[in-house]
């Protein structure tokens, strides 16, 4: 694996911060939403989201 510069590093640490923020976001909006459409949409934002975390933290 290449060696990452701090900048780099740096950039992926606050990816990771702002994937985490939008997970805890669409899961409380999950579990609030009465709708169903709503809620099952707010649960593949998660999924999606906790996707892109994972693909990220595997950079590092």
């Amino acid at each position: 694996m290449p060696n990452m510069s701090p900048k780099e590093l740096l950039y992926i640490e606050d990816a990771l911060g702002h994937e985490q923020f939008f997970m805890s976001q669409c899961q409380e909006a999950a579990h609030q939403l009465k709708d169903e459409d709503l809620r099952t949409c707010a649960q593949r934002l998660y999924d999606r989201h906790r996707k892109t975390f994972s693909q990220f933290y595997s950079l590092i």
